[in-house]
């Protein structure tokens, strides 16, 4: 399901125009979506995924510095469903999903403005989950496709990030059993170019080329019964550089280091619940810090995980 989360238009101001400069669209996988279980396949058979949530923050540039009238407000809710086949491939069963998000975003670049959509679409068409004792693993492919509303020039009225991108994938957990779990989700971000990108309304197209993101997912928690506690957050850091027309992005457009490469740091408290009938619900809140040419904020959660 990286803005931040399905609506997150990563804009920028520009500080001596006053004007926005913007890497338009948002992250496309919202970062701290997993957490408990996030390396146990269900047995197979059809499950659907609720994830609902808000994101607010600020815009703080390469020195992590807070900038000024630049903050974003987002509602989001995706839907997700998950196919796990008897099938086994390499000792594993093999399994697929597609989450489609729907956002509503509000954001301040001087002035307000706010879209509600689609957001980025995405597909797994190859999962593998094992289990062994106490570790459980998944590795799959996730393919991130541009169906979110974009408007060139205009971060205020995107939602989607206007470009494809491929994200393997790797998840862990260990289930003691006296209840204490950890879980973590590995995912590495590739990402093709936006070749709609403008600098503002009526510009010339320019292509922009976001940075590949190396993101990971993760919490540890102890269960009592049907309930369980936890912290749970996420780690985030672009590898390579954001370029325009082929050339790493200037700080001099804008407030934020060469190449605006992004950083985020996020932890807060998790608590799930099992029902007896095989429902589980999820509530978290992440608190990010570290930031640093990316917003600031929080994001807080439920999810809902259900067979069907």
């Amino acid at each position: 399901m990286n803005i931040k989360l399905f609506g997150f238009v990563l804009a920028l101001l520009e500080l001596a125009a006053g004007d926005a400069i913007a890497k338009e669209g948002s992250d496309q996988y919202p970062n701290g979506a997993e957490n408990w279980l996030a390396g146990v396949a269900p047995p197979p058979g059809n499950y659907f995924l609720n994830y609902f949530g808000h994101y607010g923050g600020s815009l703080h540039n390469g020195n992590g510095d807070k900038v000024s009238d630049a903050s974003l407000s987002t509602w989001f809710n995706a839907f997700r469903l998950i196919h796990i086949n008897e099938m086994s491939i390499l000792g594993g069963n093999y399994g697929v999903h597609i989450i489609v998000p729907i956002v509503y975003q509000r954001m301040k670049l001087g002035d307000h403005d706010s879209v509600i959509g689609l957001g980025d679409i995405t597909i797994s068409p190859f999962g593998l989950n094992w289990h062994l004792g106490n570790w459980h693993w998944v590795a799959a492919l996730d393919i991130r496709l541009p169906t979110g509303q974009y408007k060139a020039g205009n971060p205020r009225k995107s939602i989607g990030a206007n470009y494809w991108s491929i994200e393997p994938l790797f998840a862990v957990s260990w289930l003691s059993e006296k209840g204490w779990e950890i879980s973590s989700k590995f995912m590495y971000n590739i990402k093709s170019k936006n070749k709609e990108f403008r600098l503002g309304i009526g510009e010339p197209k320019m292509d922009y080329a976001s940075g590949d993101e190396l993101h990971i997912d993760f919490l540890a928690g102890k269960r009592f019964a049907l309930w369980g506690v936890g912290l749970s957050g996420y780690y985030l850091k672009q590898t390579t550089n954001d370029k325009l027309d082929g050339q790493a992005i200037s700080p001099a457009l804008g407030p934020w280091s060469p190449g605006r490469k992004g950083e985020v740091f996020a932890i807060g408290p998790s608590v799930s619940y099992n029902s007896p009938t095989g429902t589980m619900f999820i509530a978290q809140w992440q608190h990010e810090m570290h930031v640093k040419n990316r917003f600031q904020g929080y994001t807080a959660w439920l999810k809902l995980i259900m067979p069907f």
